[in-house]
């Protein structure tokens, strides 16, 4: 979703959390909207358990009934295709050669430049624990959507 539209959904967050929930109850459908944050200008919106295709048509239609979106600039909704949690062990907790710690943004990329991690989408911030007040290391847990 381009990012004006999303940022107008976010101003009334709490309107469409109900009004998505609504509809979807309307269709006895079990799936509610629990939150909808802004992520790099994607909308992303968390249910109480794992939607289906259906449910993301009335999420759409109703984004695309909003008087103040642009609906042209909508994105097709998706649905994750695994979730998956990472645990990085043994990482220096500060950059090589430097006093400095390590940052998500650092590990963030360094994930993205990794084989492994080709189609992948950081699903939450990653969190960055030292392991032990007087350790050097660091365990990093990830959580990733496979699209």
């Amino acid at each position: 979703m381009w990012s004006s539209n999303s940022e107008r959904v976010i101003t009334k967050a709490n309107t469409h959390i109900s009004n998505i929930s609504k509809l979807l109850k309307k269709v006895k459908s079990e799936i509610s909207i629990n939150f909808i944050w802004l992520d790099k200008q994607e909308l992303l919106l968390t249910t109480n358990k794992v939607a289906v295709a259906s449910n993301l048509n009335i999420i759409e239609k109703y984004l695309k009934k909003l008087d103040n979106i642009d609906y042209s600039e909508i994105m097709s909704s998706r649905l994750p295709q695994s979730k998956s949690y990472l645990k990085i062990l043994s990482i220096s907790y500060f950059v090589k050669d430097t006093n400095l710690p390590i940052s998500p943004d650092i590990v963030e990329s360094i994930i993205k430049l990794t084989y492994m991690f080709n189609n992948i989408i950081l699903a939450f911030h990653l969190c960055i624990i030292k392991a032990s007040p007087k350790s050097d290391m660091v365990v990093i847990w990830v959580n990733i959507w496979d699209f």
